[in-house]
């Protein structure tokens, strides 16, 4: 079972609707997926204006799409997917702006347990804000969202090592955060608006 916050139930009937046009239909979609949408357009660009902005294409794409929706996987995970590129192709077109991932440490990796099991959650938020975008998004991927390193690779054209090693070494830099305490006051979360 799959710890997802998109990992929701959805009618039958919404989808055929959906694929219908029937405006109600979208609505509903809409306002299902939009929490969970905008939490990993947040978590991947740690930037609320441009979740807003990728829940909004995320959400057309899902509207204009809707009929290709095979039924073969659980819709949520379609849709999970379609926000997921959404994030990550704003991340690639943003990749000069910022350090692409962390750099390589002369230490070895500290054991990987998911630091969010010591530390309190706006702590943690506010160490993971500290992350390059890749970093945190490999972080999220991964331990959030379920993805494997080799799917991981294959969304974010990288390797696999690559997303070991961003793993390993974003989990013990949080780790260095979170023990020296030298996490920034995180600010209040920006609600959705409409």
């Amino acid at each position: 079972m799959s710890t997802s916050s998109f990992c929701l139930e959805v009618p039958d009937t919404v989808i055929a609707g959906a694929r219908r046009g029937d405006l109600r239909a979208l609505e509903h979609l809409y306002r299902l997926f939009e929490r969970p949408a905008w939490t990993l357009a947040q978590r991947l660009c740690g930037n609320a204006e441009d979740a807003r902005e990728i829940v909004h294409d995320a959400m057309l794409r899902l509207f204009e799409r809707v009929g290709q929706f095979r039924g073969d996987a659980p819709f949520w995970g379609w849709v999970r997917q379609i926000v997921l590129n959404e994030a990550l192709m704003r991340l690639r077109r943003e990749r000069g702006r910022e350090a692409e991932a962390l750099d390589d440490a002369d230490e070895p990796a500290h054991e990987l347990v998911a630091p969010w099991q010591w530390a309190e959650a706006r702590g943690l938020e506010a160490a993971l804000a500290t992350l390059p975008a890749l970093t945190r998004s490999v972080i999220w991927l991964y331990h959030v969202e379920g993805y494997t390193h080799p799917e991981i690779a294959g969304l974010t054209g990288k390797s696999v090592s690559f997303s070991k090693s961003q793993l390993a070494r974003g989990t013990a830099r949080l780790r260095e955060l979170l023990d020296a305490e030298e996490v920034p006051e995180c600010p209040a979360p920006i609600p959705l608006t409409a």
